[in-house]
């Protein structure tokens, strides 16, 4: 197992390194110019920038060399753990990850605790009522939940609990109004997360579900399911201790699909809902053509699946006592 893991370790550093080059090549052709964008903003606010100061700051941020020499000192600075510096906002791009990426992983990570509490256990019982109204039922969900675009979900999620009724609040993560104590606090958490957790947790919901469903239907045809019934064992026993195990399996080897999915729909959700996390710091970065950002965001979504996958061939391992890498 060590040896695996370090072989999966080192085949990261030429993936990562393939995905800097293709992302760092598709921003230089992205249209747009940073200074351009720099010098539209300093003339709304009534400054006047002339073509040397153009000029200074091209060279300010290296924009004036060769694509290819500005990848090798980017990459430079980042083995050095530095990623540069922010051009819309001057300050360092490690400060600014490190200030939105708690507010991601905390949607994150409710959502992926909500979508294992809830599909988990339904794609179970759909499997174990396979061709009742309840399947059927099950079934017809994870359809529309797989076709309904996410975008439109939020913003549906949003007009009509936020907008129209007024249940939950439109935009961020916490008032700032919001009275102290211990139960004001929470009350305040839920009514800002519940729509952003909702709307991310329906991206993979439907699909997870679908895919233990499957699982679960190919374990309660095994031999030893049966073998567990004749023995006189309870049906709760059978299915969560001989089959749900099993069953888990193959769902294991989804961890990674699952945080792409999250990372993707986590860029939408903080978009529409305003959330301060590193989705809508992406998209901001994007538009400003703020590429020491955006490399940094793509990077680091790049290592968390990466680490994902490398988390859930080990999980595969421990609860399968059959598999080994040598």
């Amino acid at each position: 197992m060590t040896a695996f893991i370090i072989r999966r370790l080192l085949w990261m550093v030429p993936i990562l390194l393939g995905v800097s080059v293709i992302c760092f090549a598709l921003l230089k052709q992205a249209p747009g110019d940073p200074v351009a964008i720099l010098v539209a903003d300093a003339r709304q606010a009534g400054q006047q920038i002339s073509v040397e100061d153009r000029a200074r700051l091209r060279e300010q941020y290296g924009l004036d060399r060769p694509v290819y020499l500005q990848y090798t000192d980017w990459l430079g600075q980042v083995l050095q753990g530095n990623f540069g510096v922010s051009t819309r906002t001057n300050a360092p791009v490690h400060e600014l990850i490190m200030s939105r990426l708690p507010n991601t992983l905390r949607l994150m990570g409710a959502a992926l605790i909500l979508t294992f509490a809830i599909a988990l256990p339904l794609g179970i019982l759909s499997a174990y009522k396979q061709y009742s109204r309840l399947d059927y039922f099950l079934t017809s969900f994870n359809f529309i939940g797989i076709s309904i675009p996410q975008f439109w979900l939020a913003l549906m999620l949003l007009y009509l609990f936020g907008a129209t009724l007024g249940w939950f609040p439109t935009r961020g993560m916490g008032s700032p109004y919001a009275e102290p104590g211990l139960w004001n606090s929470i009350v305040d958490v839920f009514r800002y997360y519940t729509l952003p957790v909702i709307s991310v947790t329906l991206v993979s919901l439907a699909g997870y579900m679908r895919y233990q469903r499957a699982a679960m239907l190919e374990v309660i045809r095994q031999d030893y399911m049966r073998t567990a019934r004749a023995k006189g064992l309870s049906e709760a026993v059978v299915i969560l201790k001989h089959g749900w195990r099993n069953a888990l399996i193959p769902i294991l080897t989804l961890l990674g699909y699952i945080l792409v999915l999250l990372i993707e729909g986590s860029i939408v959700v903080e978009v529409i809902y305003s959330w301060p996390g590193m989705g809508d710091l992406a998209v901001t970065s994007l538009s400003q053509r703020d590429y020491p950002v955006v490399m940094a965001i793509v990077m680091l979504s790049a290592v968390g699946i990466l680490v994902g996958t490398l988390i859930s061939d080990i999980l595969y391992a421990v609860v399968d006592p059959r598999v080994r890498y040598d």
